[in-house]
């Protein structure tokens, strides 16, 4: 798979520089929790579940999560299980069909996105992983809710055991959302056995997620689509401090993923759309009708939010609807102004060092203080691509939404 790859190869010869690179289930955790983009979430209620996932990996998206928690009633939980397996094994015949002979050592996930599975407990990943039989090789693996350092052992334990039993390499994505997390005087001892924690699996841990839903909800707070989590305080102090903590660019960090944007019906506005209209005029000839296709489905926040996402060390995004995923991923596609000072970051770097001026003259790139971020750009780039110098952010996402 890769993004934009549902593109036509007309538009993305048009739009792309450097063409976003091939990967699948098997690449390496850095260029996997770097290609995430979108995490598209899908109640594991859903009768059409296989059809969906097909569904949606034709229209660019790169990664879903199946899910048994939050998603769903607690009612819920036995047939969901139970639709998740049937699904699940359906889609695995298809795709292997007789080919791999039962084999889940063997890659069937072409063409699909990477899956994961949202449990609500950790002996759910051990029922599911023996229940689903061959099918376990269409997960990449399991998002694990509610995380503490409490709770995280028992997931991850359960986690080493299904990949011990199944001889298939399976991931964990955290999400921290709990109330221990969002409390000023518990947090600092959380956060730093949440890193103790994740440190003992380090090669499991893909990402580490944020669920800014309950972070919000243990003070009865929730954002309007005109504010962004970083207007929200107290929202904006954790993720400030999980960045500090679990998002250092020593080695000792990991992919953070932004939080979900809860928005999607048209309602009536109480501020001005945030978009400004002459990217748009110049994304002709779709370029209007995409600029009031984003305000009528208040999408203007989410855009926003993910440039913020970003300034705050960020990538990705977690998402509830579909129409989310162009935004994100248009965004997420590395500027020829990012690609051109990274390039000559990590030229200047290997030289001794020293400072630059920017190939667009508009900035100073010191390369030892920017090498970090200039590697982070340059493995967006082989992911995302990297767009022509000509190309707007509205040109990209008029196609993803035209394409």
């Amino acid at each position: 798979m890769r993004h934009f790859g549902h593109l036509a190869d007309d538009v993305r010869g048009r739009l792309f520089l450097e063409q976003p690179r091939a990967f699948s289930a098997e690449s390496g955790a850095a260029v996997l929790s770097t290609a995430l983009g979108a995490t598209l979430y899908s109640p594991a209620t859903r009768a059409t579940l296989a059809v969906d996932i097909r569904k949606q990996a034709a229209r660019g998206v790169v990664s879903m999560v199946l899910c048994l928690e939050d998603a769903i009633a607690d009612h819920e939980v036995p047939a969901a299980e139970a639709n998740l397996v049937a699904q699940l094994g359906e889609l695995h015949e298809e795709v292997a069909g007789g080919l791999s002979g039962g084999d889940i050592s063997i890659d069937c996930t072409h063409d699909l996105p990477l899956l994961f599975i949202r449990v609500r407990a950790a002996s759910q990943i051990t029922d599911l992983t023996a229940r689903l039989g061959p099918a376990i090789g269409l997960l990449t693996g399991f998002v694990l809710p509610k995380f503490t350092e409490e709770s995280g052992g028992g997931f991850l334990e359960a986690l080493a055991a299904a990949e011990a039993a199944t001889g298939r390499r399976l991931f964990a994505m955290p999400v921290l959302e709990s109330p221990e997390l969002a409390h000023l005087e518990t947090r600092r001892e959380q956060l730093f056995g949440v890193s103790r924690l994740l440190d003992k699996y380090r090669e499991r841990v893909l990402a580490v997620r944020l669920g800014v839903t309950d972070l919000c909800s243990a003070y009865g707070l929730r954002r309007s689509p005109d504010l962004t989590a970083y207007d929200v305080a107290l929202v904006a102090a954790v993720i400030g401090d999980v960045v500090n903590v679990l998002g250092r660019a020593d080695g000792t960090g990991y992919t953070i993923t932004g939080p979900v944007w809860e928005y999607f019906p048209v309602q009536e506005r109480m501020f001005k759309p945030q978009l400004r209209r002459t990217p748009f005029a110049e994304a002709e000839p779709s370029g209007e009708a995409v600029r009031q296709r984003i305000i009528e489905h208040d999408l203007d926040g989410l855009i926003r939010e993910i440039e913020l996402d970003r300034a705050n060390g960020l990538l990705g995004k977690t998402c509830i609807h579909p129409s989310h995923v162009p935004a994100v991923h248009a965004l997420s596609v590395v500027t020829h102004e990012e690609y051109s000072d990274a390039r000559d970051i990590l030229d200047q770097e290997r030289g001794g060092g020293g400072v630059l001026r920017s190939a667009y003259t508009n900035k100073m790139n010191e390369a030892k203080p920017h090498r970090a971020w200039a590697e982070r750009v340059m493995l967006r780039a082989e992911v995302f691509g990297v767009a022509r110098e000509d190309v707007s952010f509205a040109e990209l996402l008029s196609a993803c939404l035209c394409g």
